[in-house]
């Protein structure tokens, strides 16, 4: 259903959400992936089996579903994230509420309705809207539900950990982060301007993986600048429902607030506005909260936008002298999802992917880009550790139970007692 309604469910999320048509067709597609993808592993659930210490005895591990799980999901991806969460649920044999964001409600609507029809039984997935206060937090602190699976912002996501730890619940938490892309002097330029730019401002930066940082070697700075300058200025900015348009609107006023907020920040910290910094509101753009994409220089560790989650259309260079350098950078921040470097250079890579204090790690591509086979998910700040996508998706929603049977005819007492 997911693949027959495609186009439909894309055009409902470039109005609903905002983003361009190009990017709703891909969040779409990535929960049909990912749901092929989780059907798999509803015929794997893999355990292990063991030797026992005594004769007689077969020992095993086995999954087993841990209860009523509570799904908290972002607007900014509003069919692909349900779905990471929903599905692992759902195959794991649990019971789901599921709230989704305030700002995408007809989408969720839309897609639990297409579970409904698929012949889910009553009462398996449940529905309900609402604002964190009135839904999310009621949901948190119910005692029946032993599973939390939360994305969003690391204030609420503290919040979260608190009351689940004193309720010993289950949570897993996708938070904040503050990306980075290294440019290295070997870099292949082209390639790595046009990740810069698509990492930074696609969805109009409003990405747990954007590029809001950019670490760039020294010897390489000015032509990089210039390339990305030309690069960015050029976006065709525009409602998400024209097939042109790069950089959509942000998803709500208050979302546009903020990030004009953080540009004036990072102004009044020192760093250099090269483009932008400033809100699109006459003509085609008075209906909407756009901002022009935003690019900042002289960015330092002490900065507030070099360390804090602005998520809207920004991103800031950094100038380093050597890896070493751009590695400490990179890891110069609380947060730790995505980085990339671009570099050819085999000593450049592997220290970086053995350095690097973030749980996605990419070699020339950009920060942007999860994929639906692999574990999903950041260090630090950025979460509590589990992961979503992958196999590894499962262990947020069972518990291991390990099984053993004695056919020994006997009381075997462990431990060499008699």
């Amino acid at each position: 259903m997911l693949e027959q309604r495609k186009e439909e469910l894309a055009v409902l999320m470039a109005r609903e959400m905002g983003k361009t048509l190009k990017e709703c067709r891909a969040d779409i597609q990535e929960g049909i992936d990912f749901a092929i993808f989780m059907a798999g592993e509803g015929r794997r659930m893999y355990g292990v089996t063991t030797r026992s210490e005594l004769p007689n005895k077969f020992s095993m591990t086995i999954r087993h579903p841990i209860g009523v799980a509570g799904l908290i999901t972002p607007w900014n991806f509003p069919i692909a994230i349900p779905t990471w969460k929903l599905f692992p649920a759902l195959i794991s044999g649990c019971t789901v509420v599921f709230k989704p964001a305030e700002d995408t409600p007809l989408l969720a609507l839309k897609l639990v309705e297409m579970f409904e029809e698929a012949g889910l039984p009553p009462g398996v997935l449940n529905f309900v809207t609402g604002f964190g206060e009135e839904a999310g937090q009621p949901l948190v602190e119910h005692p029946d539900v032993r599973c939390i699976s939360f994305t969003g912002s690391l204030e609420v996501g503290r919040k979260i950990n608190e009351t689940g730890g004193r309720m010993m619940k289950r949570v897993s938490l996708e938070l904040g982060s503050k990306n980075c892309l290294i440019v290295m002097p070997d870099a292949d330029l082209d390639v790595a301007v046009e990740a810069g730019a698509w990492g930074a401002f696609a969805t109009s930066g409003q990405r747990c993986t954007a590029t809001s940082r950019m670490a760039v070697h020294g010897d390489i700075l000015e032509e990089f600048q210039d390339r990305l300058l030309a690069r960015v200025q050029n976006m065709k900015v525009g409602p998400g429902t024209d097939p042109k348009t790069e950089l959509a609107a942000v998803i709500n006023e208050k979302q546009k607030e903020r990030i004009l907020e953080y540009i004036g920040i990072g102004q009044s910290e020192g760093a250099k506005l090269l483009t932008g910094g400033h809100e699109l509101k006459d003509g085609e753009y008075a209906k909407g909260n756009f901002i022009a994409p935003t690019v900042f220089r002289d960015v330092t560790p002490k900065m507030r936008i070099f360390q804090e989650e602005i998520f809207g259309p920004v991103t800031g260079l950094t100038e380093v002298g050597s890896l070493d350098e751009a590695i400490e950078i990179a890891n110069a921040t609380q947060y730790g999802l995505s980085a990339s470097i671009y570099t050819h250079d085999i000593t450049n890579t592997f220290k970086a992917i053995e350095q690097l204090e973030f749980g996605v790690v990419y070699i020339n591509a950009p920060t942007i880009g999860a994929e639906v086979q692999l574990p999903f998910g950041g260090m630090k700040s950025t979460g509590n550790g589990h992961r979503e996508a992958g196999p590894t998706a499962l262990d947020e929603f069972t518990e291991w139970k390990a099984v053993s049977v004695d056919y020994s005819g006997k009381i075997q007492k462990a431990q060499g007692l008699d």
